[in-house]
């Protein structure tokens, strides 16, 4: 039986869903105005392959990833690029899109989009305004306050006294409290129309938080068999979600949980640091694929458990790389002829599942896979070989012909795994480029060259402009 890390219990659990045979899993996606990064891969990678296995096993799944495509970061970035909301949050969403194909990352379910489901925040918070949760600040926001909800705290371990005095939690003016939050932020003149919506506490936007409570009970109903995301969202984002959610619908004697099964996967850190921008050491999934076959990079982010710390260094992904090399010519050629589903009742296939039903234990199940690999080495049996294909499946992997991947040596084409960026896509870089130039924001303009020299786009400036080739 599956067993599950519930991050709210602390401990594994049974896997029992709401409704026997069905799941319902949602996971916080990506805030789009810009390129997705190593931590984003991780998450999409995760799930990707919980939502694999848990299908392999039978059960009929729905699962639901959000795009945010509307925020103070969004907002920003389209007015520094002189560009529409729209306009900027289709053109990452398609990145992105073109990321998870490169990783072999299946399509969600569904991909709902926070602008496209405004009213169903509004109605969310209009219950929580009724349920004496939600109150409207003088500045015009509406904040959710959290004191008026029992058990806040739950699912980070955070007592309420803890977070008052804690550094993280900002004072506003219009907060009754400082650990309040916000759910609809009042309207500013100085922004876009395009981020000003009607509605009863008058023109504005939601609130991050608001998004994914209103959007996972528009697609999956009011309690989720799985909900997960990076252990960054555990708090204050699900801590909130859960207010929210279970808040909206409260009633005296009843506490219907929002949330079966949480599921937060852990960091990733780069040559033993956590990334990030400040200290040089951030990469988006654009900058890797330049360097690293797109398949290695899905191999080397299974071969650590989904909440293991992971630490991306070059030697690291060259040892994913001769690993999955060796997999690759254990399984030779398989023809045409391998199963499509493998079976899990057969010697291998057990103890397979057993790792998977050990809370997706990717590195167990990779260490099967590599003594399958030994045995074909002695055994080249076609039905061996066709079974370890079909394991190997499961998890993303093995699934291209041998001579291509004797021919490349697993090393990325040229220009990047994700493919060859488009003609219009360079000249809007480029014009981005320009125009942070201009207003002096060198930082963006290096950051904009260097995500087109990853793509292997080389920029001449002159006195006439600036042009481009492919290197």
């Amino acid at each position: 039986m599956l067993q599950i890390y519930n991050t709210l219990s602390r401990s594994k659990q049974a896997f029992e869903p709401i409704e026997p045979g069905k799941v319902r899993m949602y996971v916080c996606g990506m805030t789009v105005y810009d390129y997705c990064h190593l931590g984003h891969a991780r998450v999409m990678v995760v799930f990707d392959l919980v939502q694999r296995w848990l299908r392999a096993s039978g059960y009929d799944v729905t699962y639901v990833r959000n795009i945010t495509d509307i925020d103070d970061k969004i907002i920003r970035r389209a007015v520094e690029a002189g560009s529409s909301i729209r306009a900027l949050t289709d053109r990452f969403i398609e990145a992105m899109h073109e990321d998870e194909a490169a990783l072999g990352i299946q399509p969600p379910d569904a991909e709902p989009r926070a602008t496209e489901h405004v009213p169903a925040m509004l109605t969310m918070i209009g219950e929580l305004e009724k349920n004496g949760l939600a109150y409207r600040a003088g500045n015009g926001d509406v904040n959710f306050s959290v004191r008026g909800f029992a058990g806040y705290g739950r699912l980070s371990g955070k007592s309420l006294d803890d977070l008052r005095a804690g550094e993280r939690v900002a004072v506003d003016a219009g907060k009754q409290d400082p650990l309040d939050f916000v759910l609809w932020k009042a309207g500013k003149a100085d922004e876009p129309a395009e981020v000003r919506w009607p509605g009863p506490y008058g023109e504005g936007r939601p609130g991050w938080h608001i998004e994914c409570s209103a959007m996972s009970r528009a697609l999956l109903g009011q309690t989720l068999d799985i909900h997960g995301g990076g252990e960054d969202l555990q708090f204050p984002h699900h801590e909130n979600e859960i207010a929210q959610s279970e808040g909206s619908i409260c009633r005296p004697g009843d506490h219907t949980p929002f949330v079966r099964y949480w599921m937060h996967n852990a960091f990733v850190r780069v040559d033993d640091e956590k990334m990030s921008k400040s200290l040089g050491n951030f990469f988006t999934v654009r900058d890797i694929l330049a360097r690293f076959d797109a398949e290695v990079v899905r191999f080397f982010l299974l071969r650590a458990h989904y909440r293991s710390p992971i630490n991306y260094t070059d030697a690291n992904l060259d040892d994913a790389r001769q690993g999955l090399l060796r997999l690759y010519t254990a399984r030779g050629d398989i023809g045409a002829g391998a199963p499509v589903s493998p079976d899990l009742d057969s010697r291998w296939g057990r103890r397979f599942a057993a790792a998977m039903n050990d809370d997706f234990n990717t590195p167990q199940a990779v260490a099967l896979l590599f003594e399958m690999a030994g045995e074909l080495n002695r055994d080249r049996s076609p039905a061996l070989r066709a079974e370890f294909a079909a394991l190997a499946g499961l998890l993303g992997l093995l699934a291209r012909p041998l001579d291509e991947v004797r021919r490349t040596g697993l090393q990325p084409a040229a220009g990047g795994s994700a493919g060859a960026m488009p003609d219009e896509q360079i000249d809007r870089l480029i014009a981005e480029r320009t125009a942070a130039k201009q207003a002096r924001d060198y930082a963006a303009a290096d950051r904009l060259r260097d995500e087109l020299a990853a793509a292997g786009i080389v920029l001449e400036d002159s006195a006439q402009g600036t042009t481009w080739r492919r290197a």
